[in-house]
């Protein structure tokens, strides 16, 4: 399964049953969080998230509201015995910021914590199935965009004409890794007569904070999922540009650019306290959108 669940979708403040944000990404065996904003533990607990499955975070940027979660996630796995390691991608300083929490009380974590810092935009993780790219975004501290792509997966195999030239199992294997077939009367038989293309890779794209910036279409073309933050409504475009936040129709605009599949929409502002204009004005430019519901799971 490839999915995103919501775990908190407000902006800088806990209000109207939102909570600031946070993600979980999961793809396979894979299970990754995406910002961990305040009261992250506990929609953990309220969402049943199997948080020890957990081993890499990655963290946009370093306003509070994004990663105030963190040192209790933290200390939270050490007091329940964590001893896997764990990594943490993000802006310069976070480290320090952790040590400094960490330091008076003397809290000693029992597993290996690994802090990669985020300078450049390209490859922070490349696993056998999925790999995750980071971009920049334009806020008013060095922010990070996430793209979690699935690496392109083997051909399926045309069962019609296995079965047409009797191939046994035991070259199911070869086929799929691209090997022709050959009979044991010396007959090549091409692997694309054998074969059938698989299925297009997904891939999911977190923007979030950010002002409108038409860079970020460009990272993330054709992507099946987009998460972008929508702070404000139209009618609060100054505010927004002042604050270096978007509009619910810029990230719409985004999505229309790069082609996404499907748009999510979050980091909503503390004045709203319902969200249906903010759905509305979106769906005016790119109508395959939705908002970032709290404890619903999309699938990628």
């Amino acid at each position: 399964m490839f999915a995103v669940t919501i775990l908190g979708s407000n902006s800088a403040l806990p209000m109207h049953n939102r909570h600031p944000t946070s993600q979980l990404v999961q793809f396979g065996e894979y299970q990754f969080l995406v910002d961990c904003g305040e009261g992250t533990q506990m929609q953990m607990n309220r969402f049943k998230i199997k948080r020890n499955r957990i081993r890499h975070i990655f963290i946009s940027h370093l306003h509070g509201d994004h990663y105030f979660g963190l040192p209790g996630l933290l200390a939270g796995y050490g007091l329940n015995g964590r001893t896997e390691d764990l990594w943490v991608y993000s802006p310069p300083m976070l480290k320090e910021i952790i040590e400094i929490q960490f330091g008076p009380s003397d809290t000693v974590l029992p597993y290996p914590l690994h802090f990669v810092s985020i300078e450049k935009g390209g490859i922070l993780l490349d696993e056998p199935s999925i790999r995750v790219k980071c971009f920049r975004v334009s806020h008013s501290v060095p922010c990070w965009g996430f793209l979690f792509e699935e690496k392109e997966k083997q051909p399926k195999l045309n069962m019609e004409k296995l079965a047409q030239y009797q191939i046994p199992a035991t070259d199911f294997r070869r086929l799929k890794a691209g090997e022709d077939f050959i009979t044991p009367e010396g007959k090549i038989i091409p692997n694309g007569e054998l074969t059938l293309p698989p299925d297009a890779p997904r891939s999911y794209a977190f923007c979030a904070d950010t002002l409108y910036d038409e860079t970020i279409a460009s990272h993330c073309r054709d992507v099946s999922l987009l998460y972008h933050e929508a702070t404000y409504l139209k009618s609060n475009y100054e505010k927004a540009k002042r604050h270096m936040h978007s509009t619910t129709q810029e990230a719409a605009t985004i999505a229309k650019k790069a082609n996404a599949g499907r748009l999510i929409i979050g980091h909503f502002s503390s004045r709203y306290e319902t969200l249906d204009a903010m759905v509305e004005e979106a769906r005016e430019i790119f109508p395959n959108t939705d908002l970032a519901l709290e404890g619903v799971t999309y699938l990628v």
